[in-house]
């Protein structure tokens, strides 16, 4: 409850308040860093990959910038 409350009167508006969106943040902010989901596992204290990867969300705007174009007459 008090994440809940300081999340409130900062105005901070996201659908899932609590404890939880410190870490998925944190998450984000490593990965969007550079730093692997091994050494992000590691920080949050997760023993399974597949669960650092449910907090690790992929920045789909640094994505498009690794993509290639689309072939012309391509379809």
């Amino acid at each position: 409850m008090i994440a809940v409350s300081a999340l409130e009167r900062a105005g901070v508006d996201v659908p899932r308040k609590g404890t939880h969106i410190f870490r998925y943040s944190l998450a984000t902010q490593l990965l969007g860093a550079g730093a692997s989901l091994t050494e992000i596992g590691q920080v949050l204290r997760h023993q399974n990959h597949d669960t650092t990867r449910l907090y690790a969300k992929v920045d789909i705007n640094a994505l498009r910038k690794l993509g290639l174009p689309w072939p012309v007459g391509v379809q």
